[in-house]
Protein backbone atom coordinates (compact mmCIF):
# COMPACT_ATOMS: atom_id res chain seq x y z
CA UNK A 1 0.00 0.00 0.00
CA UNK A 2 2.71 2.45 0.65
CA UNK A 3 4.62 1.64 -1.93
CA UNK A 4 2.75 3.64 -4.26
CA UNK A 5 3.84 7.05 -2.61
CA UNK A 6 6.97 8.97 -4.05
CA UNK A 7 9.58 10.59 -1.64
CA UNK A 8 9.76 14.33 -1.92
CA UNK A 9 13.64 13.86 -3.44
CA UNK A 10 12.68 11.19 -5.77
CA UNK A 11 9.48 13.43 -7.56
CA UNK A 12 11.92 16.13 -7.80
CA UNK A 13 15.20 13.94 -9.29
CA UNK A 14 12.60 12.72 -11.62
CA UNK A 15 11.29 15.94 -12.24
CA UNK A 16 15.35 17.37 -13.10
CA UNK A 17 15.62 14.50 -15.56
CA UNK A 18 12.70 15.54 -17.03
CA UNK A 19 14.81 19.37 -17.62
CA UNK A 20 17.81 17.32 -18.82
CA UNK A 21 16.45 15.46 -21.50
CA UNK A 22 14.47 18.05 -22.86
CA UNK A 23 16.46 19.44 -25.97
CA UNK A 24 14.54 22.90 -26.17
CA UNK A 25 15.34 23.38 -22.72
CA UNK A 26 19.35 22.28 -23.16
CA UNK A 27 19.68 25.63 -24.93
CA UNK A 28 17.68 28.41 -24.18
CA UNK A 29 18.52 32.23 -24.75
CA UNK A 30 16.72 34.82 -22.51
CA UNK A 31 16.36 38.90 -22.33
CA UNK A 32 15.41 39.91 -18.91
CA UNK A 33 16.42 42.48 -16.40
CA UNK A 34 18.74 41.44 -13.45
CA UNK A 35 17.29 41.83 -9.59
CA UNK A 36 18.23 40.19 -6.38
CA UNK A 37 21.77 39.94 -7.07
CA UNK A 38 24.02 38.58 -4.86
CA UNK A 39 27.57 37.55 -5.30
CA UNK A 40 28.84 35.06 -3.42
CA UNK A 41 31.91 35.02 -1.70
CA UNK A 42 33.12 31.60 -3.68
CA UNK A 43 32.34 33.41 -7.15
CA UNK A 44 28.76 32.11 -7.92
CA UNK A 45 26.10 34.33 -8.88
CA UNK A 46 22.27 34.12 -7.81
CA UNK A 47 19.90 36.50 -9.50
CA UNK A 48 16.50 37.12 -10.62
CA UNK A 49 15.64 37.42 -14.48
CA UNK A 50 12.93 39.31 -15.11
CA UNK A 51 10.37 41.24 -17.60
CA UNK A 52 7.17 43.04 -17.46
CA UNK A 53 4.86 40.70 -16.37
CA UNK A 54 7.16 37.38 -15.24
CA UNK A 55 10.53 36.29 -13.43
CA UNK A 56 12.80 33.31 -13.30
CA UNK A 57 15.55 32.20 -10.86
CA UNK A 58 18.98 31.81 -12.17
CA UNK A 59 22.88 30.89 -11.15
CA UNK A 60 25.80 31.29 -12.91
CA UNK A 61 28.71 29.83 -11.35
CA UNK A 62 32.44 30.45 -11.04
CA UNK A 63 33.81 28.99 -14.41
CA UNK A 64 31.31 30.48 -15.89
CA UNK A 65 31.24 34.25 -13.95
CA UNK A 66 35.02 34.68 -14.55
CA UNK A 67 34.23 35.28 -18.45
CA UNK A 68 32.36 37.94 -18.02
CA UNK A 69 33.67 41.82 -19.40
CA UNK A 70 31.27 43.52 -17.14
CA UNK A 71 30.02 43.84 -13.55
CA UNK A 72 26.49 42.47 -13.47
CA UNK A 73 24.20 44.22 -10.90
CA UNK A 74 20.59 45.01 -10.22
CA UNK A 75 18.69 47.05 -13.21
CA UNK A 76 20.42 45.89 -16.02
CA UNK A 77 18.96 43.95 -19.32
CA UNK A 78 21.03 41.11 -20.18
CA UNK A 79 21.15 38.73 -22.63
CA UNK A 80 21.77 34.94 -21.15
CA UNK A 81 22.53 31.58 -22.90
CA UNK A 82 22.00 28.90 -20.67
CA UNK A 83 20.19 25.50 -19.95
CA UNK A 84 16.62 25.29 -17.74
CA UNK A 85 16.95 22.77 -15.17
CA UNK A 86 15.15 21.95 -11.62
CA UNK A 87 17.14 22.31 -8.60
CA UNK A 88 16.10 18.93 -6.05
CA UNK A 89 16.87 20.15 -2.98
CA UNK A 90 13.95 23.52 -3.29
CA UNK A 91 11.87 21.84 -6.13
CA UNK A 92 12.16 24.91 -8.21
CA UNK A 93 13.28 25.33 -11.83
CA UNK A 94 16.05 27.57 -12.56
CA UNK A 95 18.24 28.49 -15.69
CA UNK A 96 22.04 27.96 -15.24
CA UNK A 97 23.71 30.58 -16.94
CA UNK A 98 26.86 29.99 -19.17
CA UNK A 99 27.05 33.41 -21.04
CA UNK A 100 25.88 36.82 -20.03
CA UNK A 101 26.26 40.16 -22.05
CA UNK A 102 24.76 43.52 -21.44
CA UNK A 103 21.35 44.46 -23.21
CA UNK A 104 20.90 48.37 -21.74
CA UNK A 105 19.90 49.53 -18.32
CA UNK A 106 16.81 49.15 -16.56
CA UNK A 107 14.39 51.69 -16.06
CA UNK A 108 14.98 51.78 -12.42
CA UNK A 109 18.40 51.77 -13.04
CA UNK A 110 18.52 54.83 -15.26
CA UNK A 111 16.48 56.79 -13.53
CA UNK A 112 18.88 55.73 -10.25
CA UNK A 113 21.68 56.78 -12.04
CA UNK A 114 20.19 60.35 -13.83
CA UNK A 115 19.41 60.98 -9.61
CA UNK A 116 22.56 60.01 -8.51
CA UNK A 117 24.65 62.17 -11.07
CA UNK A 118 22.62 65.08 -10.85
CA UNK A 119 22.48 65.22 -7.18
CA UNK A 120 26.12 64.56 -6.71
CA UNK A 121 26.84 67.89 -9.06
CA UNK A 122 24.69 69.55 -6.53
CA UNK A 123 27.32 68.36 -3.96
CA UNK A 124 24.79 67.05 -2.00
CA UNK A 125 27.23 63.97 -1.36
CA UNK A 126 30.50 65.39 -0.33
CA UNK A 127 32.37 64.82 2.75
CA UNK A 128 32.14 68.16 3.75
CA UNK A 129 28.48 67.99 4.66
CA UNK A 130 28.67 64.80 6.76
CA UNK A 131 27.58 64.99 10.54
CA UNK A 132 30.16 62.85 13.08
CA UNK A 133 27.75 60.39 14.83
CA UNK A 134 28.05 61.12 18.80
CA UNK A 135 30.58 58.94 20.67
CA UNK A 136 27.75 58.68 23.27
CA UNK A 137 24.14 58.91 22.32
CA UNK A 138 21.34 59.25 24.89
CA UNK A 139 19.07 59.27 22.34
CA UNK A 140 18.19 57.56 18.95
CA UNK A 141 15.52 57.82 16.26
CA UNK A 142 14.67 54.78 14.61
CA UNK A 143 12.69 55.44 11.27
CA UNK A 144 11.62 52.08 9.54
CA UNK A 145 8.43 49.62 9.17
CA UNK A 146 6.81 48.81 13.06
CA UNK A 147 6.93 45.31 12.08
CA UNK A 148 10.03 43.03 10.61
CA UNK A 149 13.36 42.06 11.22
CA UNK A 150 14.66 45.30 10.75
CA UNK A 151 13.37 47.15 14.07
CA UNK A 152 14.01 44.15 16.11
CA UNK A 153 17.40 43.81 14.97
CA UNK A 154 18.21 47.61 15.63
CA UNK A 155 16.46 47.72 18.90
CA UNK A 156 18.01 44.45 20.33
CA UNK A 157 21.52 44.99 19.24
CA UNK A 158 21.42 49.13 21.24
CA UNK A 159 19.73 46.65 24.05
CA UNK A 160 22.85 44.62 23.95
CA UNK A 161 25.60 46.84 23.90
CA UNK A 162 24.56 49.84 25.25
CA UNK A 163 21.76 49.55 27.45
CA UNK A 164 21.15 52.89 29.34
CA UNK A 165 20.54 54.47 25.26
CA UNK A 166 16.73 55.51 24.61
CA UNK A 167 15.44 54.58 21.43
CA UNK A 168 11.93 56.09 19.66
CA UNK A 169 10.54 54.18 16.98
CA UNK A 170 9.05 56.56 14.17
CA UNK A 171 6.83 53.83 12.22
CA UNK A 172 6.79 54.29 8.67
CA UNK A 173 5.85 52.32 5.07
CA UNK A 174 8.88 51.80 3.57
CA UNK A 175 7.81 50.06 0.25
CA UNK A 176 5.30 51.09 -2.34
CA UNK A 177 4.17 54.41 -3.63
CA UNK A 178 3.31 55.94 -0.43
CA UNK A 179 6.28 54.98 0.93
CA UNK A 180 8.92 58.20 0.08
CA UNK A 181 6.46 60.84 1.35
CA UNK A 182 6.03 59.02 4.48
CA UNK A 183 9.57 58.26 5.05
CA UNK A 184 10.08 61.92 4.49
CA UNK A 185 7.26 62.91 7.02
CA UNK A 186 9.01 60.97 9.95
CA UNK A 187 12.74 62.79 9.01
CA UNK A 188 10.95 66.28 9.15
CA UNK A 189 9.08 64.93 12.43
CA UNK A 190 12.31 62.90 14.35
CA UNK A 191 14.74 66.24 13.29
CA UNK A 192 11.97 68.82 14.64
CA UNK A 193 13.93 68.95 17.92
CA UNK A 194 10.87 67.86 20.18
CA UNK A 195 12.74 64.78 20.92
CA UNK A 196 16.14 65.97 21.53
CA UNK A 197 17.58 62.72 19.15
CA UNK A 198 21.42 62.43 19.21
CA UNK A 199 21.37 60.19 16.10
CA UNK A 200 18.96 58.75 13.65
CA UNK A 201 18.45 55.42 11.70
CA UNK A 202 17.06 55.54 8.39
CA UNK A 203 16.31 52.40 6.74
CA UNK A 204 14.75 48.73 5.95
CA UNK A 205 15.91 45.13 5.35
CA UNK A 206 16.68 43.49 2.43
CA UNK A 207 14.86 43.22 -0.96
CA UNK A 208 14.80 43.65 -5.03
CA UNK A 209 15.55 46.93 -6.16
CA UNK A 210 11.57 47.19 -6.40
CA UNK A 211 11.27 47.29 -2.68
CA UNK A 212 13.43 49.79 -1.83
CA UNK A 213 13.18 51.79 -4.49
CA UNK A 214 11.40 54.45 -1.35
CA UNK A 215 14.94 55.24 -0.61
CA UNK A 216 15.74 55.91 -3.99
CA UNK A 217 13.56 59.05 -4.12
CA UNK A 218 14.64 62.63 -4.43
CA UNK A 219 12.64 64.07 -1.83
CA UNK A 220 13.97 61.39 0.87
CA UNK A 221 16.94 62.12 -0.29
CA UNK A 222 17.25 65.55 0.10
CA UNK A 223 14.73 65.45 3.71
CA UNK A 224 18.23 63.39 4.55
CA UNK A 225 20.38 66.12 3.46
CA UNK A 226 18.86 68.99 5.18
CA UNK A 227 17.96 67.43 8.74
CA UNK A 228 19.78 68.42 11.36
CA UNK A 229 20.64 65.18 12.92
CA UNK A 230 23.14 63.06 11.90
CA UNK A 231 21.58 60.14 9.54
CA UNK A 232 22.57 56.60 9.46
CA UNK A 233 21.61 54.69 6.52
CA UNK A 234 20.31 51.22 6.59
CA UNK A 235 18.83 49.98 3.46
CA UNK A 236 19.32 46.13 2.61
CA UNK A 237 22.13 44.24 2.78
CA UNK A 238 25.67 44.61 2.34
CA UNK A 239 25.33 44.62 -1.55
CA UNK A 240 22.34 46.85 -1.53
CA UNK A 241 22.85 50.64 -2.33
CA UNK A 242 20.57 53.11 -2.29
CA UNK A 243 20.67 56.91 -2.95
CA UNK A 244 19.69 57.76 0.98
CA UNK A 245 22.97 56.02 1.30
CA UNK A 246 25.18 58.39 -0.23
CA UNK A 247 24.14 60.98 1.23
CA UNK A 248 23.16 60.09 4.87
CA UNK A 249 26.05 61.10 6.48
CA UNK A 250 26.85 57.35 7.74
CA UNK A 251 26.43 54.25 5.49
CA UNK A 252 25.78 51.07 7.47
CA UNK A 253 25.51 47.52 5.22
CA UNK A 254 22.58 46.01 7.36
CA UNK A 255 20.08 47.46 9.92
CA UNK A 256 22.47 45.80 12.78
CA UNK A 257 25.37 47.40 11.68
CA UNK A 258 23.82 50.59 11.72
CA UNK A 259 22.83 49.84 15.31
CA UNK A 260 26.17 49.09 15.72
CA UNK A 261 27.69 52.14 14.65
CA UNK A 262 25.62 54.75 16.42
CA UNK A 263 26.01 53.24 20.05
CA UNK A 264 29.27 51.88 21.95
CA UNK A 265 29.76 48.92 23.63
CA UNK A 266 30.31 48.75 27.42
CA UNK A 267 33.49 46.94 26.99
CA UNK A 268 34.43 50.10 24.52
CA UNK A 269 32.97 52.59 27.05
CA UNK A 270 35.50 51.02 29.73
CA UNK A 271 38.47 50.88 27.61
CA UNK A 272 37.95 54.55 26.46
CA UNK A 273 37.24 55.46 30.03
CA UNK A 274 40.41 53.64 31.57
CA UNK A 275 42.55 55.35 27.92
CA UNK A 276 41.12 58.43 29.37
CA UNK A 277 42.72 58.13 32.96
CA UNK A 278 45.83 57.14 31.52
CA UNK A 279 46.24 60.01 29.49
CA UNK A 280 44.87 62.13 32.56
CA UNK A 281 47.31 60.28 34.92
CA UNK A 282 50.29 60.73 32.34
CA UNK A 283 49.40 64.69 31.94
CA UNK A 284 49.31 65.31 35.73
CA UNK A 285 52.56 63.84 36.20
CA UNK A 286 54.53 65.53 33.03
CA UNK A 287 52.92 68.64 34.48
CA UNK A 288 53.89 68.06 37.68
CA UNK A 289 57.37 66.98 36.77
CA UNK A 290 57.57 69.96 34.48
CA UNK A 291 57.15 72.49 37.31
CA UNK A 292 59.25 70.55 39.58
CA UNK A 293 62.30 71.14 37.60
CA UNK A 294 61.38 74.58 37.47
CA UNK A 295 61.17 74.99 40.82
CA UNK A 296 64.16 73.07 41.16
CA UNK A 297 66.25 75.84 38.43
CA UNK A 298 64.13 78.92 40.35
CA UNK A 299 65.90 77.61 43.38
CA UNK A 300 68.91 76.53 42.53
CA UNK A 301 69.58 79.88 40.43
CA UNK A 302 72.20 82.86 41.40
CA UNK A 303 69.88 85.13 41.34
CA UNK A 304 67.70 83.42 43.68
CA UNK A 305 70.97 82.82 46.13
CA UNK A 306 72.41 86.12 45.27
CA UNK A 307 69.38 88.47 45.03
CA UNK A 308 71.42 92.04 45.63
CA UNK A 309 73.69 90.80 42.52
CA UNK A 310 70.56 92.02 40.59
CA UNK A 311 70.45 95.50 42.03
CA UNK A 312 74.14 95.32 41.62
CA UNK A 313 73.91 94.93 38.00
CA UNK A 314 71.27 97.54 37.91
CA UNK A 315 73.17 100.05 40.21
CA UNK A 316 76.03 100.07 37.78
CA UNK A 317 74.14 100.76 34.45
CA UNK A 318 72.72 103.78 36.51
CA UNK A 319 76.07 105.02 36.72
CA UNK A 320 76.60 104.59 33.56
CA UNK A 321 73.23 106.39 32.38
CA UNK A 322 74.02 109.30 34.91
CA UNK A 323 78.00 109.74 33.02
CA UNK A 324 76.06 109.74 29.64
CA UNK A 325 73.80 112.13 30.64
CA UNK A 326 76.16 114.08 32.42
CA UNK A 327 78.95 113.97 29.15
CA UNK A 328 75.75 114.94 27.41
CA UNK A 329 75.10 117.81 29.42
CA UNK A 330 78.32 119.27 29.56
CA UNK A 331 78.82 119.09 25.48
CA UNK A 332 75.39 121.28 25.25
CA UNK A 333 76.77 123.77 28.09
CA UNK A 334 80.16 123.58 25.76
CA UNK A 335 78.20 124.43 22.56
CA UNK A 336 76.19 127.15 23.94
CA UNK A 337 78.99 128.62 25.76
CA UNK A 338 81.01 128.76 21.92
CA UNK A 339 78.27 130.32 20.69
CA UNK A 340 77.33 133.11 23.47
CA UNK A 341 81.53 133.92 23.60
CA UNK A 342 81.59 134.05 19.10
CA UNK A 343 78.09 136.87 20.18
CA UNK A 344 80.08 138.68 21.92
CA UNK A 345 83.10 139.06 19.88
CA UNK A 346 81.22 140.29 17.24
CA UNK A 347 81.38 143.41 15.39
CA UNK A 348 77.81 143.86 15.02
CA UNK A 349 77.58 143.60 18.78
CA UNK A 350 80.38 145.97 19.96
CA UNK A 351 79.41 148.67 17.76
CA UNK A 352 75.33 148.30 17.15
CA UNK A 353 74.72 152.07 15.35
CA UNK A 354 77.31 150.66 12.53
CA UNK A 355 74.41 148.30 11.21
CA UNK A 356 71.80 151.37 11.27
CA UNK A 357 74.48 153.28 9.15
CA UNK A 358 74.64 150.44 6.56
CA UNK A 359 71.43 150.29 6.20
CA UNK A 360 70.86 154.38 6.33
CA UNK A 361 73.36 154.68 3.35
CA UNK A 362 71.09 152.08 1.79
CA UNK A 363 68.40 153.59 2.24
CA UNK A 364 69.14 157.19 0.74
CA UNK A 365 70.84 155.32 -1.91
CA UNK A 366 67.67 153.42 -2.69
CA UNK A 367 65.50 156.89 -2.34
CA UNK A 368 68.06 158.87 -4.97
CA UNK A 369 67.73 156.20 -7.35
CA UNK A 370 63.55 155.79 -7.02
CA UNK A 371 63.29 159.75 -7.35
CA UNK A 372 65.67 159.28 -10.69
CA UNK A 373 63.39 156.78 -12.05
CA UNK A 374 60.36 158.36 -10.64
CA UNK A 375 61.57 161.39 -12.27
CA UNK A 376 62.59 159.79 -15.83
CA UNK A 377 58.98 158.03 -16.05
CA UNK A 378 56.76 161.11 -15.74
CA UNK A 379 59.47 163.19 -18.53
CA UNK A 380 59.07 160.29 -20.76
CA UNK A 381 55.04 160.03 -19.94
CA UNK A 382 54.63 163.99 -20.28
CA UNK A 383 55.70 163.97 -24.18
CA UNK A 384 53.76 161.37 -24.78
CA UNK A 385 50.83 162.85 -23.61
CA UNK A 386 51.78 166.05 -25.65
CA UNK A 387 52.35 164.06 -28.68
CA UNK A 388 49.06 162.53 -28.13
CA UNK A 389 47.44 165.49 -27.33
CA UNK A 390 48.63 167.25 -30.73
CA UNK A 391 47.47 164.58 -32.88
CA UNK A 392 43.38 164.77 -31.10
CA UNK A 393 44.08 168.10 -32.15
CA UNK A 394 44.16 167.83 -35.68
CA UNK A 395 41.50 164.94 -36.03
CA UNK A 396 39.11 167.10 -33.91
CA UNK A 397 36.36 167.84 -36.16
CA UNK A 398 35.55 170.73 -34.20
CA UNK A 399 38.41 172.74 -34.50
CA UNK A 400 37.56 174.15 -37.26
CA UNK A 401 35.31 176.43 -35.42
CA UNK A 402 38.37 178.51 -34.71
CA UNK A 403 38.43 179.70 -37.96
CA UNK A 404 35.35 181.52 -37.77
CA UNK A 405 32.74 178.63 -39.51
CA UNK A 406 29.92 177.34 -37.41
CA UNK A 407 27.74 174.01 -36.84
CA UNK A 408 23.95 173.82 -37.35
CA UNK A 409 22.23 170.61 -35.88
CA UNK A 410 18.36 169.86 -36.06
CA UNK A 411 17.20 167.34 -33.65
CA UNK A 412 20.74 166.56 -33.15
CA UNK A 413 21.34 165.79 -36.57
CA UNK A 414 23.83 167.90 -38.74
CA UNK A 415 22.51 169.96 -41.31
CA UNK A 416 24.54 169.67 -44.32
CA UNK A 417 22.07 170.86 -47.14
CA UNK A 418 19.49 173.93 -46.83
CA UNK A 419 17.05 171.78 -48.57
CA UNK A 420 16.79 170.21 -45.18
CA UNK A 421 15.02 172.80 -43.32
CA UNK A 422 11.79 174.80 -43.97
CA UNK A 423 10.38 177.99 -42.23
CA UNK A 424 9.60 178.18 -38.33
CA UNK A 425 12.15 175.32 -38.07
CA UNK A 426 14.11 174.76 -34.44
CA UNK A 427 18.04 174.95 -34.98
CA UNK A 428 21.43 174.56 -32.80
CA UNK A 429 23.70 176.56 -33.98
CA UNK A 430 27.64 175.37 -32.28
CA UNK A 431 30.18 178.44 -32.70
CA UNK A 432 34.15 178.16 -31.64
CA UNK A 433 32.93 179.28 -28.28
CA UNK A 434 29.47 178.76 -27.25
CA UNK A 435 26.23 177.69 -28.81
CA UNK A 436 22.58 179.36 -29.64
CA UNK A 437 18.95 178.18 -30.42
CA UNK A 438 17.30 179.95 -33.38
CA UNK A 439 14.71 179.86 -35.74
CA UNK A 440 14.88 179.38 -39.97
CA UNK A 441 12.63 182.57 -41.30
CA UNK A 442 13.07 181.83 -44.43
CA UNK A 443 15.22 179.29 -46.20
CA UNK A 444 16.93 180.13 -49.50
CA UNK A 445 17.54 178.68 -52.92
CA UNK A 446 20.47 176.48 -52.95
CA UNK A 447 21.84 177.73 -55.80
Amino acid sequence: MNEKYLKISDLNTYIKTMFDENPYLNKVYLRGEISNFKNHSRGHLYFTLKDESSRINAVMFYSSAITLKFAPEDGMNVLVEGRISCYPAQGTYQIYVEKMEPDGLGNLYIEFEKLKAKLAKEGLFLPEHKKALPKIPKRIGIITAPTGAAIKDIISTIKRRFPICETILFPALVQGRDAAPDIVKQIKEADSGNYNLDVLIVGRGGGSIEDLWAFNEEIVARAIYEAKTPIISAVGHEIDFTIADFVADMRAPTPTGAAEMAVPTTTEINNMLNSYEIRLNEFVHNLIHKNKLRLDNITSSFILKNPLSLYELKEQKLDNFIDTLNNNIMKRIDNYKLILTNLKSSYILKNPLSLFEIKKEKLIYSEKTLYHNINNIIVKHNHTYQILLNTLKLVNPLSILDKGYSLVMKNEEVIKDSANLKEHDKIDITFAKGKIKAEVQEVLNNK
